[in-house]
This record gives C-alpha cells, sequence and structure tokens, in this order.
C-alpha cells in the first residue's frame, strides 16, 4: 500500500512539473510516456476535470484560455496559416475567417484533417517553404504562418478570397512605408502570379 502511495505521489510530482513548464498550458500522450509514466493518468486528470482533451495525444490545463490558432498547429505541425487567415494574423484584414487556411506539403494526409474546420491547401515543396515566418497569436503563442508578400500572391492566384479583402491588402500594402517590392516580385515570379501582381501595383504605385 505504502509503495502505490509513493507511486501516486511520484506520478501527481511529475505531472505537475510538466504542466508548470509548459508556457501554454499544453501536455501531451508523449511526455507522458517518456517520463515513464502510464497514459491512463491523463484519462483520470480529464475525468477530474483538471485536463481537456483537445485530440489524439494533446491534452490541455483547463484554466487555460483555449488558443485555436495555436493548439491546431500543434496538432498539425506542417500546416502553415496561409492566405485569408495569414492576412487576419497579419492586420491586413478585420475579418475574422469563418474557417482557418492551413497550406500543406502536397502529399501529406492526415485522416483526421477532414473532421476540422480549416480549408486545407497543399503545394509543391518548393513553394511550401517558401516565405515561413514565426508570429505571436493573438493569445501570445508561438504560431508559423506566411509573411506578407507570400500571403499576397497566395491571395491573388486562386478563388476564394473575397475581391474587397484582396483589393483592401492590395492598397494598404503599396501605401506602406514597409513594403518590400522586389520581395513580392520575387515570390509572384515563383508562384507564377508575377501579371496579377504587377497589374495591382502598376495601378496602385
Amino acid at each position: 500500500m505504502y509503495k502505490k502511495g509513493v507511486i501516486v505521489i511520484r506520478t501527481e510530482i511529475t505531472i505537475k512539473t510538466l504542466l508548470e513548464n509548459s508556457p501554454d498550458g499544453i501536455i501531451t500522450a508523449r511526455q507522458i510516456t517518456e517520463s515513464g509514466m502510464h497514459r491512463s493518468v491523463l484519462q483520470k486528470l480529464v475525468k477530474n476535470g483538471e485536463l481537456y482533451r483537445y485530440g489524439r495525444g494533446l491534452y490541455i490545463r483547463s484554466d487555460i484560455w483555449e488558443d485555436d490558432f495555436h493548439l491546431l498547429q500543434c496538432r498539425y505541425g506542417r500546416g502553415i496559416y496561409s492566405h485569408d487567415t495569414a492576412l487576419y494574423l497579419l492586420g491586413y484584414s478585420d475579418r475574422t475567417p469563418a474557417k482557418y487556411t492551413m497550406t500543406f506539403p502536397k502529399g501529406y494526409n492526415a485522416p483526421s484533417l477532414k473532421q476540422e474546420n480549416i480549408i486545407v491547401k497543399r503545394v509543391v515543396p518548393d513553394n511550401y517553404t517558401l516565405g515561413i515566418i514565426e508570429i505571436k497569436s493573438p493569445c501570445g503563442n508561438p504560431i508559423k504562418i506566411y509573411n506578407l508578400e507570400r500571403t499576397l500572391c497566395d491571395i491573388v492566384r486562386g478563388s476564394g478570397s473575397d475581391i474587397q479583402i484582396v483589393n483592401g491588402a492590395m492598397k494598404r500594402y503599396a501605401a506602406s512605408k514597409e513594403k518590400d517590392i522586389h520581395k513580392l516580385m520575387k515570390y509572384a515570379g515563383q508562384l507564377r502570379v508575377k501579371p496579377k501582381i504587377l497589374h495591382y501595383m502598376e495601378v496602385l504605385l
């Protein structure tokens, strides 16, 4: 009985340490296994209300504000926020996306993606890595998105983006002192949207 009690105490201490060392309040099933504990402890913590199960192998402290941007990317590490979602996160759109848009490399496929409230885009590997940056989510957690120049190319590239949002973002970019036309044209060439981007810049500059 004494030995069992010691094990329970050690388990509680280990979990408490893991949670305290997690700045975003997230703990994974993998962390539990690597710490030498059985994953059933997670089920107990969910049952007593200390943790919330966000997805397979991903758990959050119940007293932490749920950061969907950060959690979704923790679940799908290869997903990069793009298009209208990136535009919103970069402050170039006031419209909160009804669905988040994430870009994945071609060939990546997770069955659970179909169950998520997200718009999935897939691109060739060379274009997948183009313009990835890290910023803070609205809740202050690190997330990966495409930079502004890449995002502008994406939203003029295909269908799906509201023309008013596109026009507003292009106008704001053209008026910005921080615009990088050289980078924009370089990206536009690689993503094969140079004629469209040139048209916008010729009209707005």
